[in-house]
């Protein structure tokens, strides 16, 4: 009898701490959000991303612009390496392994669907702007004139469609992760989130170094796959308080 009353204690405990940890979650998304927005504010009105870029190209171009390593390794292969990490996920979602196997699969479809929704985000963004390249400028060999990326509708004379950093979201996309991680295992959603981030910025430097964005292309990648992922984990657990409670994997 004892064992039935200290039931549904538990399930109160859990439910609690789930709804403690669901808050938490929902207003560091919040902050961090906010912060970033003012963050990126004060890095465009720096004018920073021109002298970076002059630190790697010159009239004649940029001189590591179709490097091996930078192309088909950082650039080809890490695209790759991201989405057979999206299929890994797809797979777990049915056969999950490690933290995942604490996840009900609401939560491991929820942290696939978040992973993808910031790369849909990015791109979408990047079709409809019309800033250009840094490689595609006139200062770098190209027949583009500098404008900011927060002048929409304003054609810079090059290609386009340039902003923000696609190839960064390959790695900055996996911060969706964190968002569902955390309640099951809060030491591995904190890996996660610190790999992301590192994986994004790496892959943002690359073409930084490449000649094919700005700096401010990628923070502002960072920024939109934070609030995409995030916002995926909050109309499907955040909202509610409590996340899906986890079911038993075999």
């Amino acid at each position: 009898m004892l064992s039935c009353l200290a039931a549904p204690a538990n399930n109160d405990e859990r439910t609690a701490s789930h709804r403690a940890t669901a808050r938490s979650t929902t207003a560091v998304w919040l902050g961090v959000s906010a912060l970033g927005l003012l963050a990126l504010g004060l890095w465009d009105a720096s004018g920073l991303d021109l002298p970076l870029a002059h630190w790697f190209g010159d009239a004649s171009g940029f001189a590591l612009r179709r490097d091996w390593l930078l192309t088909t390794v950082l650039h080809d292969g890490a695209r790759k390496a991201s989405w057979g990490l999206a299929v890994l996920l797809a797979l777990m979602v049915w056969r999950p392994s490690g933290a995942w196997r604490r996840m009900a699969r609401r939560e491991r479809i929820g942290l696939l669907l978040g992973a993808l929704a910031p790369v849909l985000v990015t791109s979408l963004v990047k079709r409809a702007s019309l800033t250009s390249c840094p490689w595609d400028l006139k200062a770098f060999g190209g027949s583009a004139d500098y404008v900011s990326h927060w002048l929409w509708g304003v054609a810079d004379g090059g290609g386009g469609h340039c902003f923000p950093a696609g190839h960064a979201s390959a790695g900055f996309a996996y911060v969706a992760g964190w968002f569902w991680l955390r309640r099951a295992s809060p030491r591995t959603a904190a890996w996660w989130l610190t790999a992301a981030l590192a994986l994004g910025l790496i892959l943002g430097a690359v073409q930084q170094v490449r000649g094919a964005h700005y700096m401010s292309h990628t923070l502002w990648t960072a920024w939109l796959c934070w609030a995409a992922g995030g916002a995926v984990w909050w109309l499907m657990a955040g909202r509610r308080s409590t996340p899906g409670e986890p079911t038993p994997v075999p």
